[in-house]
């Protein structure tokens, strides 16, 4: 009879991330050393890494660090919620961040390319989500750069880590620009916008809204004379929905998220925003 007890199981369950069953069999392989059965789980893991590649990885977390004027954060993808919370898994995501803010990566084939201990990355993610018995991933990377750089997480689930992410940069400096740089990536997150500015907008989106807000105005009877208004009317609303700047500022409506900036004496350079599995 293996010598380990459901405390030993539970404590190897939440340093490796793996499944009741593999560990209780790797104990039993191990005769219950728990550093024998990490190595078993990670050989057994690595053998299926192959029938786990088609797998979908709709969980796992944003991980996020600002280090002087330069933000960068990752998503790292698994499986299931219960990975995405255990602890080896929070320790892989924290590892690939700090090797993104290190790296200097700016994009995710260079950053899976970087030498750890004398492997690329992403072997390094591979053998990671073998112990852990799913498929892991790094989805994506972004890294931007301003006088002032906000980082916001939020956590959808007290049970989970965070799954909304964002980078917000302003061109000024000191305790007005960083707290409106701080309101305004809460503002992202909530609000989801897809662009920063207007002309961040595909000119063929904006035309393809126009066309549709004018057959619309066609289609309800709206006279002719007034169609071009409506039709601006109705485009304008469009900005309001996705571009951050013409966004009314969640903590006071009555202002557009530009107004709340330019009180504070800076203008917006950069946004990014992560949410796990969109």
């Amino acid at each position: 009879m293996a010598n380990y007890t459901a405390a030993d199981i539970k404590a190897l369950r939440e340093r490796t991330g793996a499944g009741m069953m593999d560990v209780k069999k790797a104990l039993d392989e191990a005769n219950g050393d728990a550093e024998k059965a990490i190595e078993i789980i990670r050989i057994k893991g690595l053998k299926g890494a192959t029938k786990r590649e088609g797998r979908a990885t709709a969980e796992g977390l944003v991980a996020a660090k600002v280090t002087g004027n330069v933000g960068v954060m990752v998503e790292v993808n698994c499986e299931t919620d219960f990975v995405a919370k255990a602890d080896k898994f929070i320790q892989l995501a924290d590892k690939v961040l700090a090797v993104a803010v290190e790296s200097g990566a700016a994009d995710l084939e260079t950053l899976l390319a970087v030498d750890v201990d004398g492997k690329p990355l992403s072997e390094v993610v591979v053998e990671e989500g073998a112990v852990l018995g799913e498929k892991v991933a790094v989805r994506r990377i972004a890294r931007i750069e301003g006088a002032t750089v906000d980082a916001y997480l939020h956590k959808t689930s007290k049970d989970l880590p965070a799954q909304v992410g964002v980078l917000f940069a302003v061109d000024g400096e000191g305790e007005a620009a960083s707290t409106a740089a701080h309101d305004v990536a809460v503002h992202v997150a909530a609000m989801a916008p897809n662009y920063l500015t207007r002309d961040d907008v595909p000119a063929e989106l904006v035309e393809s809204e126009r066309r549709i807000a004018e057959e619309t105005a066609k289609a309800e009877g709206k006279p002719e004379a007034a169609l071009p208004k409506i039709v601006e009317g109705r485009v304008t609303g469009f900005y309001k929905g996705e571009v951050l700047l013409d966004q009314a500022f969640a903590k006071d409506s009555k202002k557009t998220v530009a107004q709340v900036l330019e009180e504070a004496g800076v203008k917006a350079t950069a946004v990014a925003r992560f949410r796990v599995g969109n």
